[in-house]
């Protein structure tokens, strides 16, 4: 029988300080699973940390704009530990977004650590955004989704998303959990140290609860 993990709660967690609102929640979601946590840009505390988390919220241009100012956009790709986006923070680490403010066609390039463009969600029939909870579909055995049980509800706030894809073999990620709104899309995603997820995990419960658990202990 495998011992069960123990987790490590004298790692370095740094919450890279993008500026946007749900930097807090994130904060409490963590210190509430006994970890200490830090809020910074400094190139020197993000570098050396264990774990970090990338939050977002808002338009994709205005968050590669905030990036941008913050001299963070080069900082966030020499990251070589495990780092996890949440929200459009996920979204920022495809190679593009159509989301340039209301306009919804231009591309705005973003950090390009996975291959794939963020489209708006393609659900005629549905309300946007896609706003509540839905379940996701994740990648059998996957670390990141430990211990969460099948049909598992997470809470979402998006009109944008990543499709589902797999490129693998050129080091452009892959889809690992997939979420159907209107049409299937990518819930989770991992390219080497970068991981994504399109919910919130910070809002959603006892599952999300777990997710950013098994994060924390990868």
């Amino acid at each position: 029988m495998t011992a069960p993990s123990i987790a490590n709660t004298e790692q370095r967690v740094v919450i890279i300080d993008t500026g946007c609102a749900n930097v807090s929640s994130v904060k409490f979601a963590i210190e509430r699973l006994g970890y200490q946590v830090e809020i910074s840009k400094n190139p020197q505390v993000v570098l050396a940390a264990d774990k970090l988390f990338l939050p977002g919220v808002g338009t994709a241009s205005e968050a590669m704009h905030n990036l941008e100012q913050r001299d963070l956009i080069t900082l966030v790709k020499q990251i070589t530990k495990p780092l996890l986006g949440i929200c459009l923070g996920m979204q920022l680490l495809g190679k593009q977004s159509q989301e340039h403010g209301q306009n919804g066609t231009d591309l705005v390039p973003c950090l390009g650590l996975c291959n794939a463009v963020v489209k708006k969600i393609n659900a005629p029939e549905l309300p946007l955004p896609h706003m509540g909870w839905n379940t996701i579909t994740p990648q059998p055995n996957h670390p990141l989704f430990n211990n969460i049980p099948v049909g598992s509800y997470f809470y979402f706030v998006h009109s944008y998303a990543m499709p589902v894809f797999d490129h693998r073999d050129s080091d452009g990620g892959q889809t690992i959990a997939t979420t159907t709104y209107g049409q299937a899309f990518t819930a989770a995603v991992q390219s080497g140290n970068y991981y994504g997820v399109q919910f919130h995990p910070e809002r959603s419960s006892k599952a999300g609860a777990q997710l950013i658990k098994n994060f924390l202990e990868l």
